[in-house]
């Protein structure tokens, strides 16, 4: 019976200390060059790096060959060239599901299919895209593959009218009847996702004198109060995601998914190219896998945690347009690391290196789960409080919108109430951010303050204040 009860502890406290849901970081294999290392090699850098989800931009069969066996999730192309042919008639996406699927798998773990990308930047393929879209899931499914393999489609932000306050977010008019909502439909239908691309670098070497370089590479700032939804941004990229969420909201189709399926910054641009620098691209993806690996989801979901893949895997010699283009990849074509930043949960919690340029202490990832309930302990409680290792500009910035515009109650920290002693920045700060943490009912996303704050799972002590639990 002892043996029983111990078992059972043990399977109950691994049980209590499982992680949550946490965000998933990809990365995109492009291939517009003339010296890259061979697929296989490819497979090995991937595999070295704990990188085990790849997006791939065709079906080249020597590249899915070679990804065979190796345990990582691909997602695949049809190109906008077919697109046409593949609206046209089933038996065209039958026949290149035979040729370029089905020889693959499943030793080649294919998770999805992207049907074109940013198709909507082409008004002569827009009419095509959900045609070619049913016609190749009729052809999964008469392999029996449809609940195996998804079906989606990249769409870029151009393809919104308005996206700034995100809570104005709209699909452009023009396209919501034709093909936004038909291709709504057919993602909710199938239990699909919709798949995005977007760039913070674009908004902000267009906009460098009203957007903050701070919001834009996710490093401590004020952040933006959105005033329709009332909701604060600390970062551009989400407030880009919840521009698109809000615009599927206003379409009532607030309960399909997304994945971000390119987002990037680059090393090395022209002129005219405000931002693109090395230092600038460590820090934003650096600080977006930090995001991705440790946060929520965004101030409008908070609940759906970020599925997110990087553009991408090699700088790519042969791709036209700016010299930005050419410079977005983590490797050079030798498969050293353009610049050194974390890319797993294993480095995070401290397997890796960090680039000075991120400008971002390392993050331990903790998982915030229940104790064992002890009577009166308060076991499974989460309380929030300032990170110690911010700087006190940025945190003084936080408790003034923590105790301002947040709304926390913060009477008991003034003169001579009960929680002023001690007087310092950081135990202000901290009752300030719990009191906002508490109200808003510990959502995830709540305990943030640009990286001034974070969850710990043990009763704050400052004093003789007690720290409340809720509101």
């Amino acid at each position: 019976m002892a043996e029983f009860i111990i078992v059972s502890l043990c399977l109950l406290l691994l049980s209590v200390q499982a992680p949550a849901e946490t965000g998933m970081i990809g990365i995109n294999y492009g291939r517009v060059a003339d010296n890259l290392p061979t697929p296989d090699k490819v497979v090995e850098l991937l595999k070295s790096q704990g990188l085990n989800t790849v997006k791939l931009y065709d079906t080249d069969p020597t590249v899915l060959s070679a990804f065979s066996g190796s345990g990582i999730n691909l997602t695949v192309a049809l190109p906008n060239e077919l697109l046409s042919a593949a609206a046209s008639n089933q038996s065209y996406t039958d026949a290149w599901l035979q040729s370029n699927i089905l020889p693959h798998y499943p030793s080649t773990q294919i998770y999805a299919i992207a049907v074109g990308n940013e198709v909507f930047t082409d008004p002569n393929n827009t009419n095509y895209l959900v045609p070619a879209m049913n016609n190749l899931y009729s052809s999964l499914k008469s392999h029996n593959l449809d609940a195996s393999i998804k079906i989606s489609s990249p769409i870029a932000l151009s393809a919104l009218q308005d996206s700034y306050p995100p809570s104005s977010g709209s699909f452009k008019s023009d396209l919501v009847e034709p093909a936004i909502k038909p291709m709504l439909d057919f993602l909710r239908n199938t239990s699909s996702f919709l798949m995005v691309n977007a760039y913070p670098f674009f908004a902000y070497t267009a906009n460098s004198g009203q957007i903050s370089l701070d919001y834009a590479l996710f490093r401590n700032n004020s952040g933006v109060l959105d005033s329709g939804s009332g909701l604060r941004y600390s970062s551009l990229f989400e407030a880009q995601i919840d521009a698109v969420f809000a615009a599927m909201n206003k379409l009532q189709y607030d309960d399909v998914k997304l994945v971000v399926t390119e987002t990037g910054w680059p090393s090395k641009g022209d002129e005219d190219e405000t931002g693109a620098s090395e230092p600038n691209a460590a820090a934003y993806n650096g600080n977006l896998v930090r995001r991705v690996l440790t946060g929520g989801g965004t101030p409008l979901r908070p609940d759906d945690p970020l599925k997110v893949f990087v553009f991408a895997l090699f700088n790519e010699d042969e791709k036209p347009g700016p010299t930005s283009e050419r410079n977005y990849g983590l490797f050079y074509p030798d498969e050293e690391k353009v610049y050194d930043i974390p890319l797993t949960v294993a480095e995070l919690n401290g397997g890796g290196s960090e680039s000075d340029a991120v400008n971002a202490s390392k993050v331990v990832v903790v998982a915030v789960a229940p104790s064992p309930t002890v009577a009166g302990s308060g076991a499974g409680q989460t309380w929030c409080v300032a990170n110690g290792q911010a700087a006190e500009e940025k945190l003084q910035e936080a408790l003034d919108y923590a105790c301002g515009g947040g709304g926390a109650d913060c009477r008991p920290i003034q003169p001579g109430a009960p929680c002023y002693a001690p007087n310092t920045l950081d135990a202000h700060a901290s009752y300030a951010f719990n009191s906002y943490y508490q109200m808003k009912a510990r959502a995830t996303g709540t305990c943030d303050f640009g990286g001034t704050a974070h969850v710990v799972t043990q009763p704050p002590r400052f004093g003789n204040c007690q720290f409340p639990t809720k509101y």
